[in-house]
């Protein structure tokens, strides 16, 4: 039984990114993510300066004039989001966890790739791959997989990227847009990450939190880590101590970021203190603008 509290959230995620996708991400998702390349739709009678090689010559051999093959752009996408609910995911110093702004993210994509009629199919997974909702249609799969997202209680805590890289590498039979939902905080995955990209359209999207980019100015503190629940005592009070841990981690977040354009995975970074709809926007324009 879903908590009330849960379906609450759910009709307010469902309103709200309903109406973001009709008031402003509808078309900027149709011209960001095109179709899978071109399909054939008909035959229809040769008229001079139709190109040569687009004749149909089964259908003209059993004819008396000849005619020539119609194709259409192929519209319809697979879109997977696969989403870190590890331990730092459940992490949130402002009003949402970073797991309840990958929800936001996962329903704002889905009822675009929705309005367009495209599949959509949903990987969470921990150090381990926990739950596979095979791509689908419809307003109702959309809602699932946000209800999952959201009320999914995970096995473990901590964090196997790289194994739901190749997971979702295996079972992936046909290209597909897929949405990388982390604060990619565990070990590299580079590899992986950069041979699914060039089978797929990958868009790793960062989910950060900035209280864990400071330290705070308390003396004596207990840190825990989320996945595995390691305790440390830190000297929050010591000015040499903050500036040690800032520096540690800007070079990982330069490492990541690095990480993405060398391999060539574009990528959105996400305040989980603020709004997530300028930074997709901001990525939607630019990306248009590219392509």
């Amino acid at each position: 039984m879903i908590p009330k509290e849960i379906l609450r959230q759910i009709k307010r995620i469902e309103i709200t990114t309903k109406r973001l996708v009709s008031e402003t991400f509808g078309g900027e998702y149709t011209s960001v993510f095109k179709g899978q390349g071109i399909e054939f739709a008909d035959v229809r009678e040769y008229v001079p300066g139709d190109e040569i090689r687009s004749i149909d010559w089964n259908v003209t051999a059993r004819s008396d004039r000849p005619f020539v093959k119609q194709f259409v752009e192929e519209r319809q996408l697979t879109v997977l989001f696969l989403v870190d609910m590890s331990g730092s995911a459940h992490f949130g110093s402002g009003e949402k966890f970073k797991a309840e702004v990958a929800a936001e993210l996962c329903a704002l994509l889905a009822f675009s790739a929705n309005k367009n009629n495209d599949r959509v199919g949903l990987i969470i997974f921990t150090d381990e791959v926990e739950k596979y909702i095979a791509p689908s249609k419809g307003a109702r799969h959309v809602l699932r997989v946000v209800r999952e997202i959201l009320y999914y209680q995970p096995k473990s805590r901590g964090t196997n990227l790289k194994g739901a890289l190749e997971f979702l590498d295996r079972i992936l039979t046909r290209t597909a847009v897929v949405f990388v939902i982390s604060d990619f905080l565990g070990e590299s995955a580079a590899l992986p990450l950069k041979r699914l990209s060039k089978r797929h359209d990958v868009i790793a999207m960062r989910i950060y939190d900035p209280r864990e980019q400071i330290l705070p100015r308390r003396g004596i503190v207990q840190l825990i880590d989320a996945e595995t629940g390691e305790r440390r005592l830190a000297d929050c009070g010591s000015a040499t101590v903050r500036r040690k841990y800032e520096e540690k981690v800007k070079v990982r977040t330069e490492e990541i970021l690095n990480l993405f354009k060398r391999i060539g995975v574009d990528h959105i970074d996400i305040n989980a203190r603020e709004s997530y709809v300028d930074p997709v926007l901001k990525f939607f324009k630019e990306r248009e603008d590219r392509y």
